[in-house]
């Protein structure tokens, strides 16, 4: 009867700071902050360090998976741990520190079946010089621009219209339609996009209904 009330509860034990050591490893690590000599406390730490290490043995010895090892440790420790360390110990601050916010990419929801990297193509071709690398690279943005619409909208589209939309996202910077271009011809666009269509083999499916119908024995 004693023993089953001194059984050990994890709901009634310390959080783990990391779960996946377990919590022998984290019962080494608080062992190692009560250890007062300071020689003996750094042996006891590289020893951890080692057994941490033979979780993943083919990643031992790469220094750039030692120094997650140390941090790790130093974490563990919720940074009581003094020990001298092979790298630069990092702060618990630099750790706790919220990321810089990440910029979002520029939408633009009336001629969302573009793409944002229609965008980016057009931006990066109004800054190159006007000749024939930036008339060849306005006129595969707008073929492109023509294949997208014809994905996601209707089987035909006018290059005009193309062209116009071209002209509002360059705000004003690449007029086709003044020069007269010729885009491909919708057909062909269409003519790809069958051609790629996985086609199912209708002799597969005559003959597994055929199976159906045979006795098996």
């Amino acid at each position: 009867m004693n023993l089953v009330e001194n059984l050990e509860y994890n709901t009634e034990r310390p959080k783990l700071i990391i779960p996946e050591y377990g919590r022998h490893f984290q019962k080494m690590v608080d062992h190692a902050i009560s250890i007062e000599d300071d020689a003996e406390r750094n042996r006891v730490a590289q020893a951890i360090i080692s057994v941490m290490g033979n979780i993943q043995p083919h990643l031992r010895d790469v220094p750039d998976f030692q120094h997650k090892l140390w941090d790790q440790l130093f974490i563990m420790s919720d940074f009581k741990l003094n020990v001298e360390s092979p790298f630069p110990i990092t702060s618990k601050e630099t750790l706790q520190k919220r990321p810089d916010p990440l910029e979002y990419p520029q939408n633009f929801p009336k001629y969302r079946f573009y793409g944002n990297n229609i965008k980016r193509m057009i931006d990066v071709a109004v800054k190159w010089e006007k000749g024939d690398m930036r008339d060849g690279l306005e006129y595969a943005i707008a073929n492109h621009m023509k294949k997208c619409y014809l994905n996601w909208n209707k089987d035909t589209v006018d290059d005009k219209a193309i062209f116009k939309h071209l002209y509002e996202l360059s705000d004003g910077q690449i007029d086709l339609a003044k020069e007269g271009e010729n885009l491909t011809e919708s057909g062909q666009f269409l003519k790809n996009r069958v051609a790629k269509t996985p086609r199912t083999s209708s002799g597969k499916k005559t003959q597994r209904n055929q199976n159906r119908g045979k006795k098996r024995y």
